[in-house]
């Protein structure tokens, strides 16, 4: 990789104050990985030459069998009437084959060229301030990525790219189509630059840099201050070691193969249902036709095998297809706590490791569908700012990113909340745990304000369950039996709560509430509540989202403490137990 474009001074400049192990972030531009035009445009060109061939593999066959056995490949018949092969035909019947060769010579050099120039041309800085990218040779494109609006880093590494030791780094901004993606980089450099990033929009080192200055600047200290200064930031990093962020952290949670293969499968289990269920329709229909019919049944009944098979194998490959993709996405899972946020890795073939900070988390919801209630599993989902547009976020890839715990047991669900939500105070964990996840029937101390009895038929299942509750720091969601769901809404990223009232809803004397949040997986809707209760609520969000909004640090996370009180401040106490009260439907912990 070249550190250098022709528009940057010869003298190399000094790293940035905030910058770290990489040597790109010192503000000037440079270049990604040579190998980027190949993997950007060159794959279309390797699959025109894969057209090419399979359309002349007859001929290949020929011409290669004719190199041992001249007389048996004189009986091999091909097919003449290809464009590509008559070309190939009358090239060979003019005596043209020399021109023709140096004519691909010069177009392959003249590809070479181009490709070259594009990778000239594309280049990327990393300044105080923000990321940016520019590339282009005829239309130029110019991106940028303010650090103070990061809302995290993936490090995407496709299989192919993996094999070449390439990475994709994209920086999600705060926005619709808002992100930065440096494609390629090597996978080391590119693990760097993403720390870089990282340590510059937290202002860590930014924040030691101004306090080593102001001490060496202040007038009054005298030279035994100082010598004691400096032997303690000596004895302290020896202490610490090596800069943490540079070192891959161990993963909270272990997922084993078997509960990923067992979970994803009794997910599409009710896709294999509905599927029968349709079958079964099918055949109830059909089979009076085919007893009517004046032939016989057998007729009927070899129309009904074949339809049968037609519509049933393509279905079957369709749902081992969807089942490999869920699993293979799911494994090698890891989830580790990091100085600059949530790191969550993921993908067999195609790795993804995206690095989430803290406070870009604006909603996350544990769920439970009833077929995985015996082992007591849950997967938890977040709504982030992920600087995609509309149609992006509802494409697999995004609807995987959205997923921080694909497969966990309770133990693991708490050791997920404490990463991805380290402000939660403990005295709110039973609100998110035990009177939440784990809620079985109503009793005088349910938090939880609920439906109101008359608007019982809007949610039949689950009236007694779905609710709402405030505290000071966020707005906690209940929903479901069948499926199960708690969400949790931290108020210091809430964009708003409205109440609405339909002309049925004026007459029960009920509404429905709708937590505003950026866009996600997560829904924020609950409906159904008494008058009073939705008035209520918006009362009290709204008092409590000012004060928590006041409060709100997570954007200076890497010089922030663990704030007593909270489940940041328990790694110790959440990773030997789970933490919150007892409760008979908890199943036995290690399923």
């Amino acid at each position: 990789m070249s550190d250098q474009s022709d528009s940057a001074p010869a003298a190399p400049a000094a790293p940035l104050s905030g910058g770290g192990a990489s040597s790109l972030a010192d503000g000037r531009w440079h270049r990604l990985h040579p190998l980027t035009p190949l993997f950007r445009g060159g794959l279309a060109l390797v699959i025109i030459v894969g057209i090419l061939l399979a359309n002349l593999r007859e001929r290949i066959i020929f011409w290669f069998i004719s190199i041992f056995d001249r007389e048996h490949a004189i009986d091999i018949d091909y097919e003449d009437g290809d464009p590509v092969g008559q070309a190939i035909d009358w090239t060979v019947a003019n005596n043209l084959i020399l021109l023709v060769l140096l004519g691909v010579l010069v177009f392959v050099a003249l590809l070479c060229g181009l490709f070259w120039l594009s990778w000239r041309k594309h280049e990327f800085r990393i300044t105080g301030e923000h990321v940016e990218v520019r590339r282009g040779v005829v239309f130029r494109t110019q991106r940028r990525a303010p650090l103070d609006r990061v809302q995290g880093v993936n490090l995407t590494r496709p299989f192919i790219a993996r094999i070449a030791g390439m990475a994709k780094l994209e920086v999600d901004g705060a926005g619709t189509d808002a992100n930065v993606p440096l494609e390629y980089l090597g996978t080391k450099r590119a693990e760097e630059v993403r720390a870089d990033i990282l340590r510059l929009a937290s202002g860590v080192r930014a924040a030691r840099a101004q306090a080593r200055e102001a001490a060496a600047n202040d007038e009054q200290a005298g030279v035994r201050r100082v010598v004691a200064s400096t032997v303690s930031e000596g004895v302290q990093g020896l202490i610490d070691g090596v800069d943490t962020q540079d070192v891959a952290p161990e993963s909270l949670v272990r997922i084993p193969t078997g509960r990923v293969i067992g979970a994803q499968a009794l997910e599409l289990l009710w896709g294999l249902g509905i599927a029968l269920v349709a079958y079964g329709i099918f055949f109830g229909i059909m089979v009076p036709f085919v007893f009517s019919n004046d032939d016989g049944p057998g007729e009927g009944f070899a129309v009904l095998g074949i339809t049968t098979l037609v519509t049933l194998i393509p279905g079957l490959i369709a749902l081992g297809a969807v089942l490999w993709t869920k699993v293979s996405q799911s494994l090698r899972y890891s989830i580790a706590e990091t100085q600059n946020g949530v790191r969550v890795t993921y993908g067999l073939t195609t790795t993804t490791t995206q690095t989430i900070p803290p406070g870009r988390i604006h909603a996350l919801e544990v769920s439970q569908p009833i077929l995985w209630r015996p082992f007591g599993w849950w997967k938890i989902k977040i709504n982030r700012m992920s600087g995609k547009s509309q149609s992006q976020q509802q494409s697999g890839q995004s609807q995987q990113s959205a997923q921080v715990l694909p497969v966990g047991t309770r133990a693991d669900v708490e050791r997920v909340l404490r990463v991805c939500l380290p402000y939660l105070p403990v005295a709110d964990l039973p609100l998110m745990v035990d009177n939440g996840m784990y809620w079985s029937a109503p009793d005088a101390a349910d938090p939880y304000r609920t439906m109101a009895k008359r608007g019982w038929w809007r949610r039949p299942f689950s009236f007694k369950r779905h609710g709402f509750a405030v505290t000071g720091y966020g707005l906690f969601l209940r929903r479901g039996t069948i499926w199960r769901k708690q969400a949790v809404f931290p108020l210091a990223r809430l964009q708003g709560v409205s109440i609405a009232q339909g002309p049925i809803d004026r007459m029960q004397r009920v509404a429905w509430a709708q937590a505003h949040a950026v866009a996600g997986a997560v829904s924020g809707q609950i409906v159904g509540l008494d008058r009073e209760d939705a008035a209520e609520l918006l009362d009290q969000v709204r008092r409590a989202a000012v004060v928590a909004s006041a409060n709100d640090q997570t954007h200076r996370w890497g010089t922030a403490e663990p704030v007593p009180g909270t489940v940041s401040a328990l790694p110790q106490m959440m990773a030997a137990a789970p933490v919150g009260l007892s409760h008979p439907d908890q199943p036995t912990p290690g399923t």
